[in-house]
């Protein structure tokens, strides 16, 4: 037999009120009828999700897991719920586009603008998620196209490197490599404080960064890690590390000095990620808009600091 969403709901309005009562009350029901359909979602999953002798009743730990899963659910559903009334309220298609902050310091909202421009029947919805987090949802279908920095063996997604971006030294000026002149080499970073983001969900461009280390023979002293770009900036400021950025974020705190990196390997893509099996005639219309923005070399699109490959 199927849970059904009703169920759900049910379990969850018990799971918060922590009384069958309060919660047979905010539900319209009675209490008996209440405490039987519980039962019986407990014998469907042949487990018992409430310690029914403790007052407040408490969840058992397989109770705690379907609490937590139920809420994803539910969620999901209220999501699709949105999603449905705006479609039936607009004429656009809802294009969503998942994107790292980075991304955004290069020219993509320029390329979301004209794609606009293009095709006005779209109604482009921005959501910040890490790179791995698109790849997820790419494969739900919660976005349509996403734009980060890492690349993964996903083989139900296509992937096109827009361009490759210089790594640059965030450093405090009091930090003893501020004095250099030059570009750095990443082996001089070998026992250096280093900050690293975002944190989590991992692998990230952190994972990137430190793997990159390890080949130069660079060990940290120690790692900070955070999730932002600009909290990790913020530490540097305060002198608790260096930080590995793209060279287009550099220009967020002027007090800071930067230095490029020499290194041939020390680059940072930003990737293009859709469905393999999308044939989604606006991904070449982003990819035309794209080539045709760094066609025009924008001030931010520095030749010494980005290649730009065939695509």
């Amino acid at each position: 037999m199927t849970i059904d969403i009703k169920q759900i709901r049910k379990f969850v309005a018990v799971a918060e009120a922590r009384n069958f009562t309060r919660a047979a009350e905010v539900l319209h029901m009675t209490q008996p009828s209440l405490s039987k359909q519980i039962s019986q979602l407990e014998d469907q999953l042949s487990t018992l999700l409430f310690q029914r002798e403790s007052r407040p009743i408490r969840l058992t730990e397989a109770g705690r897991r379907f609490y937590e899963d139920s809420l994803a659910v539910l969620d999901r559903i209220e999501q699709m719920e949105i999603t449905a009334r705006r479609l039936g309220l607009s004429s656009k298609r809802i294009f969503n586009v998942g994107f790292v902050a980075s991304a955004l310091y290069g020219g993509l909202p320029t390329v979301m603008r004209r794609l606009m421009e293009q095709r006005p029947d779209l109604d482009v919805r921005w959501l910040e998620m890490t790179s791995v987090e698109q790849q997820d949802a790419l494969r739900r279908g919660l976005i349509d196209v996403g734009f980060g920095r890492i690349i993964t063996g996903d083989a139900s997604v296509k992937r096109v490197i827009l361009r490759e971006e210089r790594l640059f030294l965030a450093i405090s000026p009091e930090h003893r490599l501020s004095k250099k002149r030059t570009a750095v080499r990443l082996h001089e970073l070998d026992g250096c404080a280093l900050v690293v983001y975002p944190s989590k969900p991992r692998p990230s461009f952190a994972d990137q960064v430190l793997s990159l280390l390890r080949e130069h023979g660079a060990r940290p002293q120690e790692v900070h890690e955070v999730k932002e770009l600009q909290t990790a900036l913020a530490l540097v400021t305060a002198g608790s590390g260096v930080c590995l950025i793209p060279a287009t974020a550099r220009h967020l705190r002027p007090a800071l000095v930067y230095r490029p990196t020499q290194d041939a390997d020390a680059v940072s893509p930003i990737v293009m990620n859709y469905r393999a099996k999308d044939e989604d005639p606006v991904i070449e219309v982003i990819k035309a808009v794209t080539r045709k923005l760094f066609s025009e070399a924008p001030a931010w699109l520095e030749p010494a600091y980005n290649k730009i490959p065939q695509f």
